[in-house]
């Protein structure tokens, strides 16, 4: 008896590992659809215990129900990505190669020697009641009880779940489908037995598997690797309207040097050619594989800023990851996580990859608030327009996370924005207002501090003159980065003698501060001078002009003295 007990006990354990490396492949398998993580862990669940309710009584039928519902796409082995995961309709050569994993599936488990009848499951298990399933074509009782009980549960969880293509469906909804393909596509018996047992929270215990960053990983890995798209200019741009509009894009975008310039003026030339509710630019964030929005334009746009997705997932992580435009696929699978936002209103997006020398660099996204809002020619139109913005964009991307970039390195508005509120006030505004004033601030030996304790050290100086000149402004004032070693406060409503006050405030913050780094500390010096229209001058070119006077002459009395 003891040694009956052994032998019972070691078959066990070898039953338990078996099932273990089953899981672990399946959930690898798994891993590759990059939207369906659990998907095979529910549908073994609910098999099993459906198995019962319909009355399987033999173990090793129910073992084989137990592993072939882990392995049942195992097939997907032999599917492409960007057909597996996308988000759309998929056409009918597409579909033909998506039926292939029934049967390969089956073919690649025919070499393992199972104890139980795991392969005839795998393989029937799109068979359909009437006989118009595949591979096969059989019918009726003809198909494997395994396969027609995997068929109900596989299609009911398919469709309470967010697939690339549709967003999820009520379990009403779902057991709406079911009811009316009981007796086509599906065996009525288990059809009626799954209603009953729907809701009893009868199921089987869930096993261990692998931890989510071993799934992760393993889906990162088969992501498809950047390629330029091959179509040529002259084959997207055959009109001659597109062809002005691209030129005139293409010329916008040579003086631009941030993200959000560059958006705006995309933005404004797409207007032109494809009717949106929504633009949309995501960035490819390298470091943690995400997207994120970096400039919207349009319904809901604010709400949308700094939003991220991960790469592969919905609707633009999955163009970011194959590399493949899609369009007139639902807006929500995209924009369903805003809550409460406009975006709501959208019913269907476009969106097509940035490329640029063979690296992602993000995601162009229109959203329309009409179904199937975009054409075959708006595919091609934006298209061509993402090879003609990507490089714009990989350049803005670059200067933005520079550390010579001035908006990046210190958290401010740059000189191009100074320029444009200047000259969105108005042509005479610095004329017509008395009180408009500048300030100044010079940076002192900056260039020396470079040259002796590095760059680095520099770039915190500058970050330290931001912040202590920004403490030193009133609530109104406005700090821009101006030059190298430049900065200028705006200070509307202020008189010369006000403005006098804040520059030397602004001056003994700074000063009286000294930065202090890991192993040793730098004393700052800036030199702030204020200016004022029209007496000082009357653009912003000659008020500069005039306040590096001030400052140079300061300088020199000091060295001087």
């Amino acid at each position: 008896m003891g040694r009956v007990e052994d032998t019972n006990e070691h078959l066990g354990q070898l039953n338990r590992l078996y099932l273990s490396t089953i899981e672990t492949l399946a959930m690898a398998i798994d891993a590759k659809d990059q939207v369906t993580h659990g998907h095979i862990r529910r549908v073994q669940a609910h098999a099993t215990s459906l198995a019962r309710h319909v009355g399987v009584r033999d173990e090793g039928l129910l073992r084989a129900i137990e592993a072939a519902a882990l392995l049942h796409d195992m097939g997907k082995l032999a599917v492409p990505e960007h057909i597996l995961n996308k988000p759309g309709k998929l056409t009918e050569a597409e579909f033909e190669k998506m039926k292939l994993h029934a049967s390969v599936g089956a073919d690649i488990l025919s070499a393992i020697e199972f104890p139980y009848p795991v392969v005839p499951i795998v393989r029937h298990h799109h068979e359909n009641w009437d006989g118009t399933g595949y591979p096969s074509g059989i019918k009726g009782t003809d198909i494997p009880i395994g396969a027609r009980i995997l068929a109900v549960v596989d299609c009911f969880d398919a469709l309470t779940s967010d697939r690339p293509y549709r967003p999820k469906l009520s379990d009403t909804d779902a057991l709406a489908i079911l009811k009316e393909r009981r007796g086509t596509m599906y065996d009525p018996v288990v059809v009626d037995t799954f209603f009953k047992v729907h809701g009893t929270g009868q199921r089987e215990p869930e096993r261990k598997g692998p931890p989510s960053e071993v799934l992760n990983a393993i889906a990162h890995s088969r992501r498809a690797t950047p390629t330029e798209p091959v179509a040529t200019f002259d084959e997207t741009t055959a009109g001659a309207d597109e062809m002005l509009t691209l030129y005139e894009l293409a010329r916008a975008l040579a003086g631009q040097t941030s993200l959000d310039d560059a958006g705006d003026v995309i933005a404004k030339h797409l207007r032109r050619l494809i009717p949106s509710a929504l633009c949309v630019f995501y960035i490819y964030d390298t470091a943690i594989d995400e997207l994120e929005v970096t400039h919207a334009v349009g319904v809901g746009a604010l709400e949308l800023r700094g939003m991220r997705i991960a790469l592969g997932q919905r609707l633009s992580g999955w163009v970011a990851a194959n590399l493949k435009t899609i369009s007139n696929s639902d807006a929500a699978l995209d924009l369903g996580g805003v809550v409460g936002s406009q975006a709501a209103k959208l019913r269907s997006c476009i969106s097509t990859p940035l490329v640029a020398n063979g690296a992602l660099v993000g995601v162009l996204t229109l959203y329309s608030a009409e179904p199937n809002g975009f054409t075959d020619n708006h595919r091609r139109i934006i298209e061509a327009i993402a090879r003609q913005v990507a490089h714009a964009f990989r350049s803005g991307k670059h200067l933005e996370s520079s550390s010579a970039n001035p908006n990046a390195l210190a958290g401010l508005p740059d000189l191009n924005q100074l320029e444009q509120f200047v000259e969105a006030a108005g042509t005479h505004y610095l004329n017509q207002r008395s009180a408009f004033t500048l300030l100044l601030i010079d940076v002192v030996g900056l260039e020396q501090i470079n040259l002796a304790q590095g760059e680095a050290a520099g770039d915190e100086v500058l970050r330290h003159v931001a912040h202590y000149a920004t403490a030193g402004l009133r609530l109104a004032d406005i700090l821009f980065r101006y030059g190298s070693n430049e900065f200028v406060a705006l200070l509307n409503d202020t008189t010369p003698e006000a403005a006098a006050i804040v520059a030397s405030r602004v001056r003994d913050g700074i000063r009286g501060t000294p930065l202090i780094l890991r192993d040793r500390s730098i004393a700052v010096d800036v030199s702030v001078a204020n200016v004022t229209s029209a007496g000082d001058g009357t653009s912003l070119a000659s008020l500069i002009d005039a306040a590096r006077l001030r400052n140079s002459e300061a300088i020199s009395e000091r060295r001087g003295a």
